[in-house]
């Protein structure tokens, strides 16, 4: 008689909806999994041993659990690197090994790591963003019994887990920020007009300044998101004569632009334009004079966050859906500090 073969671990993870190492670990009786889990894939195994007639190969031994990263961008990238940082360290904390695969944006290759990680049976994949042009993707195709989580760019399906920056209200952060310290002429210098972020950050601005019964001083600025074009868009300000106090910027590349530049035409940052960037880059805004105020997106805890649904999915079967929005922080710095002699201030004692 030909030997039958057996259920493996596989086929009980792809019924019970959760990985083959979750399984591993249930039917072993080791590891943390949790009760519901551990009866949903201990239903599984016995209905499929039950329906075909197979014995249910023994468990493997507990292995290490595996996460794939998928990255659209380098490793090396200024706000790629913060991302993986967060969240292999994440995984790190509960021995979970991270294979990475560098996407480079281009949806061939990426799928190709994609099934290229499913052969080597790994526990789930985390697909992490540029946060570019588009703030959504599509999701991930041929993919199933293994949990996926994306994190920086959005999934356009509803029903899959993703963590993202809070833009909006890290825009809306930069605005109050400005009137705070006394700014009513405010105006914007963002990246290009085709990348949603830039429209996020405009509405979201003009909806913080409405709160005071204030509208941006001109209309925003588009363009790249470099140094060059903060001056050149500064320039651009001046050249028109448009009466500003206050500078809210797309990156801290701009922000050092339109910074210089202002210095450089004789005004003085902050005392009569106070400007503030994004992303907190701290290499920029540290190195910048004045120090560049900035947004911090906190991308290291949206890595940390997407690794953290990416466990719970794991012990659990499936990651929360929905989208996540982690919240911006404030760093304030030079840039848009209060003159000791600004109107409403008392004036530092000189020494005698």
């Amino acid at each position: 008689m030909a030997n039958r073969k057996r259920v493996t671990a596989r086929d009980v993870a792809e019924l019970a909806g959760v990985s083959p190492g979750t399984v591993s670990k249930a039917l072993s009786g080791r590891g943390a999994v949790h009760p519901d889990t551990r009866e949903r894939i201990l239903e599984a195994a016995r209905e499929l041993d039950l329906r075909s007639g197979r014995a249910l190969a023994p468990p493997d031994p507990v292995r290490n659990l595996t996460v794939g990263l998928v990255t659209q961008e380098p490793f090396s990238r200024r706000r790629t690197s913060p991302l993986l940082l967060g969240a292999m360290e994440k995984l790190a904390e509960h021995d979970i090994a991270s294979l990475m695969c560098d996407g480079r944006g281009d949806p061939i290759r990426e799928q190709h790591f994609v099934e290229s990680l499913l052969r080597r049976r790994v526990d789930g994949i985390l697909v992490a963003g540029s946060g570019g042009e588009s703030l959504t993707r599509p999701p991930l195709r041929g993919v199933t019994g293994v949990p996926v989580v994306y994190l920086m760019t959005a999934s356009t399906d509803p029903g899959d887990a993703s963590v993202v920056p809070d833009d909006r209200g890290g825009a809306e952060l930069a605005a109050r920020h400005l009137v705070a310290t006394g700014r009513r002429r405010i105006a914007c210098v963002l990246g290009p007009r085709r990348e949603e972020a830039s429209g996020i950050k405009t509405a979201a601005t003009r909806e913080a300044l409405s709160e005071h019964g204030l509208d941006l001083a001109a209309e925003p600025l588009y363009g790249p998101w470099s140094e060059q074009w903060g001056r050149q868009a500064t320039l651009q300000l001046v050249h028109n004569g448009v009466p500003v106090d206050g500078l809210i910027c797309g990156n801290d590349m701009i922000a050092r632009g339109a910074t210089d530049t202002l210095q450089a035409l004789g005004v003085p940052v902050p005392r009569e334009i106070g400007v503030i960037g994004y992303d907190n880059w701290t290499v920029m805004a540290e190195a910048s004079r004045p120090q560049l105020s900035s947004i911090d997106p906190n991308l290291t805890e949206v890595g940390t966050v997407a690794a953290t649904r990416m466990i719970e999915a794991i012990h659990h079967g499936s990651p929360t859906p929905g989208v996540t929005a982690v919240a911006c922080d404030l760093v304030p710095r030079e840039s848009t500090a209060v003159p000791f002699d600004a109107p409403g201030t008392t004036p530092r004692p000189r020494d005698a």
